[in-house]
């Protein structure tokens, strides 16, 4: 779920920092600029591991700061393909379920990627998978069925998911906004969040945890 990364950049240490050590103030201006944002390509940086390497110190004509070229590592969120994660189900509506790792919202599992046979319910807002019937239950055969035969993802549910892949997104500038005089296009999309997961909880032991609860224990009861 985390990984390092290696990068390097260039920093200013302000006059005032001048009476600390350089390390401690070069790692606490990395984490300003870097935590909590998404690089592309890379994922969501967390904070900076370590500085493994830092050049010396110049000053710039002019500038009273001291700059320093440094290489570091950041610790980053990018999930590998195909891990399996513990989330909470966010929201749901007819295409699909947005899930939360708490410090990360944009995971999504498309109503593709649900167990067989699955229905959205309109009037609770919320899907249900129905394992007693046969994979390829019509609509109205999973509408049919009694309440209490139909397992709902509930909001706030703890959910196990599995990683199918991840998108990267670099919005491109957009127009000027409108109070400065230019006419915005209001149909336009929604801003794309830079960084998306896409999920899925198909399989033995995916979805909400209470499905599964009890499981390993009566498998264990039949055995003996």
């Amino acid at each position: 779920m985390f990984i390092l990364s290696e990068i390097r950049d260039t920093v200013a240490l302000q006059p005032h920092t001048f009476g600390f050590e350089p390390a401690d103030i070069l790692a606490r201006e990395l984490n300003k600029k870097y935590a909590n944002r998404i690089l592309q390509d890379i994922g969501l940086v967390v904070s900076v591991f370590d500085l493994t390497k830092c050049g010396e110190g110049k000053i710039r004509y002019g500038d009273g700061c001291v700059w320093y070229k440094v290489d570091f590592r950041l610790v980053v969120f990018r999930p590998f393909i195909s891990e399996v994660l513990i989330g909470k189900v966010k929201s749901q509506d007819e295409e699909g379920i947005k899930l939360t790792l708490t410090f990360f919202d944009e995971i999504y599992i498309d109503k593709t990627q649900l167990p067989a046979p699955c229905a959205y319910d309109s009037s609770k807002q919320q899907f249900f998978w129905a394992p007693k019937l046969e994979a390829d239950a019509t609509r109205t055969q999973l509408m049919d069925m009694p309440l209490s035969e139909r397992l709902y993802i509930e909001l706030e549910a703890p959910i196990r998911f599995r990683v199918e892949g991840d998108e990267f997104y670099d919005e491109e500038p957009g127009p000027p906004k409108a109070t400065e005089g230019v006419r915005i296009d209001l149909t336009r999309e929604p801003k794309r969040a830079p960084y998306q997961i896409f999920a899925s909880i198909t399989g033995q032991g995916m979805g909400p945890l209470e499905w599964w609860a009890g499981v390993g224990q009566s498998e264990e009861q039949m055995e003996d």
